[in-house]
């Protein structure tokens, strides 16, 4: 009987050769599912700082994950910018993402942080106000869109009695407020920290609202649907490591500290090492989803229908997607 030859080797030696390497692959170790790299939009405000100290801290290394990073002085413009399809993952407030699924189809992932002690109306200290209802007839710098923006305009304002047209609505980025108090080109700002720890601790200005009696303020990890579809395993391998920083967050705040403020300072911003840590200790980091979540997202979207801002409520079932975080924490 003649013995065949495949490639100068007898049949029989290649196909036993074959089978042991067909052995040892089912034997051997799989590698990992493939990562896909994430556009991670984050805010330059205090609410953007867990996402920022995420970016610093390795934890998104050692989990497998690769990103690219765009800065933006506040969540509304990156989830716009998500709605362009320009970034994957963004943090905001509830009626942002409210917005942010009804423009574009955006999915929150987790909840990852309460910031309503972090918001706050203040006037120029100088002008003697104690109350919402004293900016009658002032210039009130909003950055219009945001979240604060909106509850600004859509709960505080009118609860102190006041109408849209009551007050001049100075439209500006927070980040450039504490400049415009400075130079008295506008009489009271709505904002958030550090901005506000920065003009108390100058002498600028006064708390004449906190935001925490109206909204404890949920901030959202968002994602466009097609991220979510393309790579799921980056989703859940990307919350594990969230689930790390809300450790360090707890155990170890003066290394989260040093990372954030570090940035502040580097941007020019002149802040005492204790003026910072009160504004940071105003954010409580906790991934997960509480059970009151939905009737709160369902009360802010109902504010942003009635002031036509979205064309529907969204469907819960679909905007939020809690099988991820589930998963991460097993």
């Amino acid at each position: 009987m003649t013995t065949q030859k495949t490639n100068g080797i007898t049949r029989r030696r290649y196909l036993a050769a074959s089978g042991a390497a067909a052995l040892t692959a089912a034997l051997a170790p799989r590698p990992a599912l493939a990562l896909e790299t994430l556009r991670q939009g984050y805010q330059t405000n205090i609410w953007g700082m867990p996402t920022y100290y995420l970016m610093r801290s390795g934890l998104l290394e050692k989990h497998g994950l690769k990103f690219e990073e765009f800065a933006v002085p506040s969540g509304n413009l990156t989830m716009q910018q998500m709605v362009a399809r320009q970034v994957d993952m963004g943090t905001y407030a509830g009626p942002s993402l409210a917005l942010g699924h009804d423009k574009g189809g955006l999915v929150a992932i987790a909840m990852i942080e309460y910031v309503g002690k972090t918001a706050r109306v203040m006037a120029r200290k100088d002008l003697n106000i104690s109350k919402v209802e004293q900016l009658k007839g002032m210039k009130v710098a909003n950055q219009t869109g945001s979240s604060t923006g909106n509850i600004f305009v859509d709960q505080i304002a009118p609860k102190a009695g006041l109408k849209k047209t009551d007050y001049q609505e100075i439209r500006m980025n927070v980040d450039d407020m504490v400049a415009a108090m400075a130079a008295k080109t506008v009489d009271a700002m709505v904002n958030v920290e550090p901005y506000n720890a920065i003009a108390e601790a100058d002498g600028l200005a006064v708390t004449i609202s906190e935001f925490y009696s109206f909204d404890k303020l949920p901030v959202f990890m968002a994602a466009t649907p097609e991220f979510i579809d393309k790579s799921p395993q980056t989703v859940v391998a990307y919350l594990k490591a969230w689930l790390e920083v809300a450790q360090d967050f707890k155990q170890s705040p003066k290394k989260v500290a040093d990372t954030i403020y570090s940035f502040y300072t580097s941007k020019g911003y002149t802040m005492a090492r204790d003026t910072f840590e009160k504004a940071l200790a105003r954010v409580e980091v906790n991934p997960g989803w509480p059970t009151d979540i939905v009737p709160y997202l369902q009360q802010q979207s109902e504010i942003l229908l009635r002031e036509n801002k979205i064309k529907a409520i969204p469907d819960w079932s679909k905007a939020l997607r809690t099988d991820f975080l589930k998963q991460a924490s097993a």
